[in-house]
């Protein structure tokens, strides 16, 4: 009997959890009596996060104009909502150790990743949307089924990489005919089994499902405009060999014009070193 996502996640369950920097800082940010000091205390106690939360700002992924010296001062320049979005982004690479080496390059994977939420992250900057930190994370998890699927259905995995080649078919689509599901559905049911917010999960449930209703279609439009973007410039690659198609719906509420690409490829291949190194330290 093949596997069903349920029990995929349930057997997954114990394995991938959120750090405890991660969980305290949750509880301290939802506190209406925290302060921003509060903030920088736990972020403090992680070495390794703090070090990162500093290099990244002080990255072209910020620009600001003065340099960041403590922890405090990140979490007043940033915010801390989207703090807890770089949080979350910056603990995930280190879940994911024991995928087979014969089905993904892990750099190549989290490059395309990290460049997918760059790209998010800055296509949600021209629309002045809020916290776009956010739309970082969304593209960083975009594709974290893929590393569920690759670590715990290494056949099928191998399966569905070697049948989507010789047929020249989508590797989502192939997912879907032999498993019966998609990466986009295991992450989806990851993300909540973490709690992290649906504003998050569902998005990442729907960057395929070009036809379906989305409960947030503008983070569901970007994230999807992002990743085509993404896999045309071969920035990394999560296994797909073709760039999907563009969903012209998507696009448009991007807000995206075909002027605007050469400026946000230059801007995309700038942040992207910086970013890399930083996340994957």
């Amino acid at each position: 009997m093949s596997t069903t996502v349920s029990q995929l996640i349930a057997k997954v369950r114990t394995v991938y959890s959120l750090p405890q920097t991660f969980h305290r800082l949750q509880e301290v940010v939802q506190n209406p009596d925290s302060s921003m000091s509060d903030i920088g205390e736990v972020l403090m106690a992680d070495q390794a996060l703090s070090a990162r939360i500093l290099q990244l700002g002080n990255s072209s992924f910020y620009g600001f104009p003065a340099r960041i010296e403590t922890i405090s001062h990140a979490v007043t320049m940033i915010g801390a909502e989207q703090m807890i979005a770089l949080v979350q982004g910056t603990c995930v690479a280190s879940i994911f150790s024991q995928v087979p080496r014969e089905l993904v390059n892990m750099e190549l994977f989290w490059r395309h990743s990290i460049a997918c939420g760059v790209t998010a992250r800055l296509i949600a900057a021209r629309r002045r949307e809020p916290n776009t930190e956010r739309f970082f994370l969304l593209g960083l998890l975009h594709d974290i089924g893929r590393l569920v699927i690759f670590q715990h259905l290494p056949a099928e995995a191998a399966e569905t990489i070697t049948r989507a080649g010789r047929e020249r078919r989508m590797l989502y689509e192939v997912e879907n005919a032999v498993l019966g599901f998609d990466h986009a559905t295991v992450g989806y049911d990851l993300l909540r089994t973490w709690k992290l917010p649906s504003r998050l999960s569902e998005p990442i449930k729907m960057h395929h499902s070009y036809n379906a209703a989305s409960l947030y279609p503008i983070e569901t439009a970007i994230l999807h405009t992002a990743d085509v973007i993404v896999n045309a410039l071969r920035c990394g690659t999560s296994g797909e060999r073709y760039v999907p198609p563009l969903h012209g719906p998507h696009w448009e509420l991007a807000g995206l014009t075909p002027d605007m690409l050469a400026p946000l490829s230059k801007e995309i291949h700038r942040q992207l070193e910086e970013v890399t190194k930083t996340i994957l330290a």
